[in-house]
């Protein structure tokens, strides 16, 4: 029997795309062949993400194009958005098999398998679920090692807690482990990726801390960067650390979600917009030139015009370097759904846009008070015409002209102009030393 094709779908985010690198390599030990999306594949699988309603627009419009092209494949839909709606999924003609987010390292068994399955394998996710690994080296420079996953915070609007389950996490050494392979195979950088990842250590009486101190160690990585962090989470001890480390880099990613304190008690989040400006402040105050971005929810149920305005006058006077903004979307389930105003289509268009460009004005000014600085660039694979692009340890985007010798290597460079061709894609070009 000749080795089966496989063709991976991946949606959403980057535990999402680790997640499938990890069922990946299990299928390709087992002698299956990788093939790119653009090819014909015996299998496909098609990773899902759930986080709105336009999340679940967009995997519903993937599969079917993902069908069309593969009339003749095995096709198994996973992940959060297969977990939540499976019996929408099983409908769409063409779907052999739909996995929930939690039985989704169940697929290369049942590739393996001869058994009939059922259209539909998803577990509750109520009860206690175990961890599993998961690193994606798809990138010759990064890579997104999974740390954590699940969330216990049931946030008013959010449907992460029913498609991933409880908090829970990997034990330190064997994430160390993890970093040390990363190390073997060449990976200069490692993101700490999760769901609610400072959270992490709830499951083996183990703390956040206690993991970033052990991954400092790990000789042969040279960055690591921790992605999104809850403000409550995000530690002062954390934050000191970081200052002091040579490793881990001075960028951070909090979600705000609302700049009113009401609208964060709508939501449920647990601290004050004044928490948050203090946890800004100490950033700044100890790393002035860090990089922190910032996610803000828009149109959230309950946020009236006056609301709205509090959040962009909180944020306008944050130093912060980006916002990353996302229309708030109805989610069955939630208690979001109890608060009665509603915000209407357009204005959740309009305060989006008001907060994306503000989000243009910051990057472009902490882009502007880097000229002139040295930093250390590693530079990445991507060939765009003739440019190749690589990042700061604070995260400020790279460009100089291609040559394949610097890829996946750390350069000292000058920043100079700021390149505003495209203003939601800043870029500085660099004198190289």
């Amino acid at each position: 029997m000749e080795p089966k094709t496989v063709a991976f779908f991946t949606l959403g985010c980057k535990l999402n795309f680790a997640e499938s690198s990890s069922i990946a390599k299990t299928l390709f030990a087992a002698g299956f062949i990788r093939v790119s999306p653009a090819q014909t594949a015996d299998v496909c699988v098609i990773n899902t993400c759930s986080v709105t309603d336009n999340a679940d627009k967009k995997c519903r419009q993937a599969i079917h194009k993902i069908v069309k092209q593969n009339p003749s494949a095995y096709v198994i839909v996973t992940g959060c958005y297969a977990q939540l709606k499976p019996e929408e999924i099983v409908k769409i003609e063409g779907v052999d098999l739909v996995i929930g987010a939690n039985d989704k390292f169940e697929i290369p068994s049942i590739l393996l398998g001869s058994s009939e399955q059922e259209k539909i394998m998803v577990s509750d996710t109520k009860g206690k679920t175990p961890f599993f690994h998961a690193c994606s080296s798809d990138d010759r420079t990064r890579h997104f090692l999974k740390i954590q996953d699940g969330c216990d915070y049931f946030c008013s609007y959010c449907t992460i807690p029913f498609a991933r389950g409880r908090s829970r996490n990997g034990k330190i050494q064997d994430l160390v482990n993890s970093a040390k392979n990363v190390a073997q195979l060449g990976g200069k950088e490692i993101v700490l990726s999760g769901v609610n990842i400072g959270d992490f250590g709830k499951t083996t009486n183990e703390s956040f801390f206690d993991l970033l101190k052990a991954l400092d160690k790990v000789e042969g990585i040279e960055r690591y960067r921790i992605s999104s962090i809850e403000p409550n989470l995000l530690t002062d001890e954390i934050i000191d650390f970081v200052a002091t480390s040579e490793k881990f880099m001075p960028h951070f990613h909090i979600p705000l979600q609302s700049g009113s304190d009401e609208v964060l008690r709508l939501m449920r989040r647990r601290y004050t917009t004044q928490f948050f400006a203090e946890k800004i402040e100490k950033i700044k105050t100890i790393l002035p030139d860090s990089f922190i971005g910032i996610d803000v929810i828009v149109g959230m149920r309950g946020e009236t015009e006056k609301l709205f305005e509090e959040t962009y006058q909180f944020l306008r006077n944050l130093n912060f370097s980006q916002l990353h903004v996302f229309s708030y979307s109805e989610r069955a389930g939630t208690k979001a759904l109890e608060i009665s105003h509603k915000v209407s289509p357009s204005d959740k268009k309009q305060r989006s846009k008001t907060l994306l460009d503000l989000s243009a004005q910051k990057t472009l000014e902490f882009y502007q008070q880097q000229q002139n600085k040295s930093a250390k660039v590693l530079w990445e694979s991507t060939k765009r015409k003739h440019l190749m692009f690589g990042f700061t340890e604070n995260y400020v985007k790279a460009v100089t002209l291609y040559d394949e010798k610097l890829v996946n290597t750390l350069q000292n460079v000058k920043l100079e102009a700021v390149d505003q061709t495209d203003i939601n894609d800043l870029k500085m070009n660099v004198e190289r030393r």
